[in-house]
This record gives C-alpha cells, structure tokens and sequence, in this order.
C-alpha cells in the first residue's frame, strides 16, 4: 500500500497520472489519498515534516518496499515518480539509453518547466502587486521552455519515443496549469498534440478528477489567508 499525501497542484497531479497509469497497466501496486491542505497550513504539521521536511506535497510512504523493513517515505515529485516507475518496472525503460532519455527530461521538468511555469503563475495571478519584468520574464522563458519541448516531440508520440512514460507525466500537468494566465500554445503544434493525447487517456481523466473529490474549492480564487500560508514563509 502506498499512502500519497497529496493536494490537487500540478506536482500533486504528476504522482496521480503514474498511480493511475499503474492502475490501467496492471501493476500489483495499490494506493490511499491522505490529504495535505496546504492552504490551511498542513504542510507545516510535524506529522507531514517527518516524511517531507521541505514542508512541500506530493510525498508517498510505501508500506511494502522491494527490501522489506519498515515503511519507507519519498518526498519531491520526481522522486516518487522514479521511485514509483522502478519500484513496478513501468513506464521507465530498462535499456541504459532508454532510461536516461526519460530520466533526463523528467530533470529538466523538475528543474526547468516546473519552477518557471510555476513563477509565471505567482507573479501572474497570485503576486499583490503587479511587477512587469517579473511577468515578461516568466512569461518567455516559460515560452522557451514549451519551444524545447515542442522540438523534442517532432517525429515521436510521446518525449521519450514511442511509449508514455514518466517524463510525460510529469510534464503533462505543467503545460498551461494557470487559467488566469495562459500561455499561448498556437506556435507549439506539437505540444498541442501530446498535451491533447495525453489528456485523452481514462488514467488521466480518472487522476484530475481526484482534485474535486479531494479539495472541492479547486479552481476558486485563494483568500489572503492561504496566499500567506503559501507564499510568506521565511526560515523562522
């Protein structure tokens, strides 16, 4: 069994795609949401920090690891996803090349499109004043980031080749996350097209619907409470 403490965010939804990718796939693996409202502070509960100090969801606690012992805790999103990925034998590739080639731009989501994407969501629609350099450069750079990509996917189905693996899901929810803020995709046809396919799949469906069931205020504006809890964290 698998406990995810999850809330219903771009990085939360990375570790739903594979758990329910797994679920399609046939993998001997089963999981239970155990929810962390970061809006109410749950993140910061010593509970939580004993598994993820970085006071930051997704997180996983396996209660079955391959070497037997104890409950084993994984925090960080891309993490669990490779945890997870070879834990089951799926979705990562087994040939050396093969497995670099996902684990390389499953990095470059982690280190790249995440932390960009994401800075062009806060000083676009979350940030109390507006700061122009701060937009335009989020703004393009999240643009170059979807050009890379777009690059990547010309001539093959899916990032890493022809088969859906975890560098998918753990881009697939960063594509355009903001609705307040949109990107504009019309240059990127190629992303259009992976994006829509992979949006397609019953596992996906199944994954973003878990964000209603877990938190039903997705998508509402956050009050000036949560936006404290989640944004004026200092080290004391």
């Amino acid at each position: 069994m698998i406990d995810l403490h999850y809330w219903p965010t771009p990085n939360g939804h990375k570790v739903t795609l594979l758990l329910e990718a797994l679920v399609d796939a046939g993998a001997p693996l089963s999981y239970r949401i155990v929810p962390v409202d970061i809006g109410k502070g749950a993140q910061f509960e010593p509970a939580f920090l004993a598994i993820s100090p970085n006071n930051k969801m997704p997180a996983i606690v396996d209660h079955a690891p391959a070497e037997g012992g104890g409950p084993l805790s994984v925090f960080e999103s891309g993490a669990i996803l490779q945890y997870l990925a070879e834990k089951t034998g799926r979705f990562l590739p087994a040939d050396l090349r093969g497995r670099w080639a996902v684990l390389e731009w499953l990095y470059w989501q982690v280190g790249g499109l995440g932390p960009m994407t994401g800075q062009h969501g806060h000083f676009s629609v979350y940030a109390p004043e507006k700061v122009p350099y701060a937009i335009a450069r989020y703004d393009r750079e999240s643009e170059r980031l979807l050009g890379v990509l777009d690059k990547r996917l010309a001539g093959r189905e899916f990032i890493a080749g022809d088969e859906y693996t975890i560098a998918d899901m753990a881009c697939h929810p960063w594509i355009n996350p903001y609705e307040k803020a949109p990107l504009d995709l019309e240059p990127f046809p190629e992303v259009r097209r992976w994006h829509a396919a992979i949006a397609a799949r019953p596992a996906t469906k199944r994954a973003y619907a878990l964000a209603k069931t877990v938190n039903p205020d997705a998508g509402k504006p956050m009050s000036d409470d949560e936006k404290k809890i989640l944004f004026n964290q200092g080290a004391r």
